[in-house]
């Protein structure tokens, strides 16, 4: 969020899922049961160089945050949650309206990027990378740990195609996951296409 901030972009939505204590998240630089609109032009600083605006909305970390209104508010959402349940439902949301998904994953030594833009004709979504109906073992980095590191270069790198998104330059990692091993540093990239039997992004092309 730092990132984007200093860049120049003005609000930001940062929803906070963690059932963390306020002080383990001043630790990790953010607010605790805030909605956070980061606007870099009129703002206060707070905890680790985090700009908050005014009008943050709070919520009760054990409400549903509504994640349709808030990706259909959005130019652009970056993924950072850690549970599979979530990353669907923002992924509907935002074949729903349209929105380019920028999507972070870290887990033990290990780090993974992709970007979704439903805008874009045959791009895949979420969905057909990882099947919602799949019996794959979830494995959740605030259960299994994480190399605190990975957290940051994944991060930038999921600002900088963010960035990338409302700046209308370079080529977005759409069809393409990255992979990084976290104790070599080495990236490796994968090509992946539309399902076009997707329940979610095929059908709602038919939708009107």
């Amino acid at each position: 969020t730092r990132l984007l901030a200093v860049t120049g972009v003005q609000t930001c939505a940062l929803p906070i899922f963690y059932g963390l204590g306020a002080e383990r998240l001043r630790q990790r630089g953010t607010a605790a049961h805030s909605t956070l609109t980061i606007d870099g032009a009129d703002s206060s600083q707070v905890w680790s160089g985090f700009r908050v605006a005014r009008r943050a909305r709070p919520f009760d970390v054990e409400t549903r945050v509504d994640s349709d209104a808030l990706v259909a508010s959005a130019d652009v959402v970056l993924d950072c949650c850690d549970n599979f349940a979530t990353r669907h439902a923002v992924n509907r949301a935002c074949i729903k309206h349209r929105r380019a998904l920028v999507s972070g994953a870290a887990i033990r030594f290990s780090g993974q990027l992709s970007v979704f833009d439903p805008r874009k004709e045959n791009a895949p979504c979420y969905h057909c990378l990882f099947p919602e109906n799949t019996e794959a073992e979830e494995t959740r980095c605030a259960v299994m740990g994480v190399f605190a590191p990975l957290t940051g270069i994944i991060g930038s790198m999921q600002a900088a195609e963010a960035l990338k998104f409302v700046s209308d330059v370079g080529t977005p990692a759409v069809g393409r996951l990255l992979l990084l091993d976290g104790l070599t540093l080495e990236w490796r990239s994968v090509k992946y296409s539309k399902d076009r039997n997707c329940p979610v992004c095929s059908v709602a092309e038919h939708q009107p």
